[in-house]
């Protein structure tokens, strides 16, 4: 499987179940402006060689700012990492060529990874309460 593919797969599980922006900690705001960093620098790679009609990447960035309803602030923060992530690896990689398609690679795993840590505190934060909190009895 793809490393693209992959990080797709990661992003859909990411989107699947949203807590937003304002409902996380520092943390998971700072992952959030990571994966933003990562899916510009993913955009910018695939552009390269696919052209610039390539939206695939900033179509899974502006579902990640929709499902997070951030506030404006931080919405604002997210499409600027988006848009540094961009610029450096355009800048860096004008062509395509094996090292292009070798930092799409990297950047897409480091995506991966950013997403599967956001799914993971997610599920963190809409862990079942335990039976105390619901109103049970201690046996």
């Amino acid at each position: 499987m793809s490393r693209p593919f992959l990080l797709g797969v990661a992003l859909a599980a990411f989107v699947a179940a949203p807590v937003l922006a304002q409902e996380r900690d520092a943390d998971g705001r700072q992952l959030l402006l990571d994966l933003a960093y990562a899916l510009g620098e993913s955009h910018a790679l695939r552009q390269v060689c696919q052209g610039e009609a390539d939206q695939y990447w900033r179509a899974r960035m502006a579902r990640v700012t929709e499902v997070e309803q951030a506030d404006e602030a931080f919405d604002g923060q997210m499409r600027d990492r988006f848009n540094a992530g961009f610029a450096s690896r355009r800048g860096q990689y004008p062509t395509c060529d094996q090292d292009s398609r070798q930092a799409e690679q990297q950047a897409a795993h480091r995506g991966q990874t950013l997403a599967l840590k956001l799914s993971q505190s997610m599920r963190q934060v809409r862990k079942a309460p335990d039976s105390v909190a619901e109103g049970e009895a201690p046996r």
